[in-house]
């Protein structure tokens, strides 16, 4: 329970950072999401986060409203898998995820916080804000995302991979895997 919760924590700050970066006219400005803008890339997150909370806590999950203040929505989204992560009986409770029923525990730690590294740097590209992601987190992430190689290239996942340029860092690597060009 402690290790999904620091590291869904880490992870959520950070991209917390790169939301609160965002400036008001910075909404509209293009992700490396080729279809997505700053805001799409929070809705997207939010929306993912949604999902979890409804399958643990019940209701449905909404996408993020066209009339909704994204960083108020990642706040309160955010503030809900924190919430999760220190309940034990939630974190155990079987949901539908990626890969079918799996504890709910497991999806925050695989999929959620995995979802989330990537995305804050994506936001943090869109914004100009710091891209720097944790190592840490980086290496964990692309130690799980290698063996399902083929299965993250699937259309709407993530794009085709890119060879990093040599002598790249970890996260450099990490971002060409999954077809973002640092």
């Amino acid at each position: 329970m402690t290790e999904v919760r620091d590291r869904y924590r880490l992870v959520s700050n950070g991209f917390d950072a790169a939301v609160r970066a965002v400036l008001p006219d910075k909404w509209e400005a293009q992700s490396p999401c080729e279809k997505w803008r700053a805001r799409d890339v929070v809705a997207h997150v939010v929306e993912g986060h949604r999902s979890v909370i409804a399958g643990v806590r019940g209701g449905a999950s909404e996408p993020l409203g066209a009339d909704e203040d994204p960083r108020q929505a990642w706040e309160k989204a955010s503030g809900g898998i924190d919430g999760i992560t220190r309940d034990a009986q939630a974190l155990a409770k079987e949901i539908d995820g990626p890969l079918g029923m799996m504890p709910a525990g497991e999806i925050i730690g695989r999929f959620v916080t995995m979802d989330l590294l990537v995305h804050t740097w994506d936001l943090a590209r869109a914004v100009g804000a710091d891209e720097r992601l944790d190592d840490d987190s980086v290496r964990h992430a692309f130690e799980a995302l290698k063996p399902m190689d083929a299965m993250i290239r699937q259309p709407n996942v993530f794009g085709p991979k890119l060879e990093p340029p040599p002598g790249a860092d970890l996260q450099t690597e990490f971002l060409y895997f999954l077809g973002r060009r640092a």
